[in-house]
């Protein structure tokens, strides 16, 4: 079989921008804004509102240095524990994660819940991989809102607007179909290097509808579709299986999407 046994797809716990994205949403000034928007973005209220906004609602961190609310991940260390609990028969043979900074955090989270995680630290199997990065927004990720972002630079909205949002690409960043590619190139190395093991990967969530997109053959309505109805959950787990008795090669099977594993 040229699959792993397993692929454990984990996003990382609730970030900060996670929260300051639900502090905004019930905010008079964010939703006057919203107003504002969807009347004309490009009137001087609009902008007057999308200053206010960007400077009320800063994370003044990049994308990469956001740090979960719970500095010590124990949401995180709960799904360790409950997998480590369902999967006895199950270890690890190696770890990826995203450099970025909320993902690791949730990995320490991870380990403290299952502890024999603890012997791939000690034999080099965790493996930083920019690949399964979240995307790259680019001088759209100096706001923290995309709609900011478009009221500030209102050829970028018409840009969008033109491209949908599947095809968009941040100015200095990606689009959607980029963070499919840099997975491809990932689940790539995972066939060529790990067959017939498990793999665990700590990431978020569009590396995560990247990777279905890619092994389910989805195409860009299915994508933003899920994207908009039944995005990753923070600490959420997909399983994928390989199977080795179906195909000349075996087939490699989704088990579950976005299962919750933390009360």
């Amino acid at each position: 079989m040229k699959w792993p046994k397993n692929l454990f797809l984990i996003r990382h716990d609730i970030s900060a921008y996670n929260v300051l994205k639900d502090k905004k949403d019930k905010s008079a000034l964010y939703n006057d804004f919203l107003f504002s928007f969807e009347r004309d973005s490009t009137s001087t209220k609009s902008i007057e509102l999308a200053k206010e906004v960007e400077k009320r609602f800063a994370l003044n961190v990049s994308d990469a240095d956001t740090p979960l609310v719970d500095s010590l991940a124990f949401r995180a260390e709960e799904v360790g524990c409950s997998l480590r609990h369902k999967y006895k028969h199950i270890i690890p043979d190696v770890i990826f994660v995203s450099p970025y900074k909320r993902t690791k955090i949730t990995l320490d989270g991870l380990i403290r819940g299952w502890p024999e995680l603890q012997e791939l630290v000690h034999r080099g199997k965790i493996i930083e991989d920019y690949r399964i990065r979240e995307q790259d927004r680019g001088l759209a990720g100096l706001y923290n809102d995309w709609r900011v972002f478009h009221t500030l630079h209102p050829e970028q909205k018409l840009f969008y607007e033109k491209t949908g949002s599947y095809w968009y690409t941040y100015p200095q960043g990606e689009n959607i179909p980029d963070v499919r590619e840099r997975n491809r190139s990932w689940m790539n190395t995972i066939v060529r290097d790990y067959k017939e093991k498990n793999v665990l990967a700590v990431t978020h969530h569009l590396s995560i509808l990247s990777v279905r997109t890619n092994l389910e053959r989805w195409d860009a309505d299915r994508f933003i579709d899920t994207d908009q109805k039944n995005k990753p959950i923070n600490c959420g787990v997909t399983l994928y299986q390989g199977n080795p008795n179906e195909g000349s090669e075996g087939h490699f099977n989704l088990q579950y999407y976005n299962r919750r594993f933390y009360k």
